[in-house]
């Protein structure tokens, strides 16, 4: 049998593993998006008075309260109403708001796979384009300059580069708005653009060291393999030899991390538009968090974790596409 008849007899079989092994992480994840809510301090009667007017609630107050809202049943009740919510759609009505909680999540989503995708974008293109040149520039020693940038990049937390970029570019210069979406004449292209310089570039510069250092480290790799080495050794220029024999081989592993990031990404959202007051999934999460709304918060998680879920089955879908030898365990 051929390598190519190998792999092609052998790719569905792995999607159907790698399918069985998400659906798995899939069911996990939605078993502690119900716990987790459940576990933090207080709960969801704050909602509806002062620390005062609760306390002069009776026990049967409290009861009807809780029932009435579904959170006052028996755990493994909630626990199947919240599976067939899910399953059905219906994640029931926000605590905090009284919105169904699927439109809360559409009226925000939106805004996140904009503030996403616009970052992953800028961060796949800066973060392997110097990479390339980091690797490239270490035979003459002017790589290090890249790397200790990359290096402090990866380090930085976001809501401390967030309150930094504020305080330069919207307090102290003033050049860039530091909050919402909106400008005094309401929502318009050129305001919302303004509007995402800020967040974008928190979430870039942080996103881009890590993909930055892997795609150098993968490139160094490939640059000293043997194959490479020989063709060096025979003669070829070494710029053709970077194009033709490193550069495809490099970059196949920085697909995965970069997939792998989209979904790092959505989940630093939640700081970034906190810090930015910028009305996405992630602020909305902070906020249902903060009410303790356990309805917006299980669907704000769950739109989260399915986010991180699908972009790591499309990692493992689209990688062996790249590279055929993946779908046979790279048996040639």
């Amino acid at each position: 049998m051929t390598a190519v008849q190998a792999a092609r007899r052998g790719y569905p079989r792995y999607l159907a593993g790698r399918l069985a092994e998400y659906l798995s992480v899939l069911l996990v994840a939605l078993t502690l998006n119900f716990a987790l809510p459940r576990a933090l301090p207080g709960g969801p009667l704050k909602l509806f008075g002062s620390p005062e007017a609760l306390a002069r609630l009776t026990a049967d107050e409290r009861a009807q309260i809780a029932t009435q809202y579904g959170f006052g049943r028996p755990l493994p009740q909630q626990f199947l109403d919240y599976l067939t919510g899910v399953f059905t759609l219906d994640l029931g009505t926000s605590l905090s708001d009284g919105r169904p909680v699927i439109q809360a999540l559409a009226d925000a989503l939106p805004w996140t796979l904009l503030l996403v995708g616009t970052s992953t974008a800028a961060t796949a293109v800066l973060g392997v384009t110097l990479g390339v040149m980091g690797a490239l520039r270490r035979r003459r020693g002017k790589g290090s300059g890249l790397l200790g940038a990359a290096v402090v990049a990866d380090s930085v937390p976001q809501f401390w580069l967030g309150m930094l970029l504020i305080v330069l570019f919207g307090v102290k210069l003033q050049w860039l708005p530091t909050y919402g979406v909106s400008g005094p004449d309401g929502v318009s292209a050129g305001g919302v653009l303004q509007h995402l310089v800020l967040p974008v570039t928190t979430l870039t510069v942080t996103g881009m060291g890590y993909l930055f250092l892997y795609t150098r480290s993968s490139l160094l790799t490939v640059l000293t393999s043997e194959p490479v080495q020989h063709a060096h050794a025979r003669g070829v220029p070494y710029g053709r030899l970077v194009r033709r024999h490193a550069l495809r081989p490099a970059l196949l592993p920085v697909h995965t991390i970069l997939m792998l990031e989209i979904g790092f990404l959505a989940a630093g959202a939640i700081v970034v538009e906190t810090v930015f007051a910028y009305p996405g999934l992630g602020r909305l999460t902070f906020d249902a968090i903060t009410a303790r709304d356990y309805p917006l918060m299980q669907g704000a998680f769950l739109v989260l974790t399915v986010m991180v879920v699908l972009m790591n089955a499309l990692a493992d879908a689209t990688y062996p596409l790249l590279d055929p030898r993946a779908r046979t365990g790279g048996r040639r």
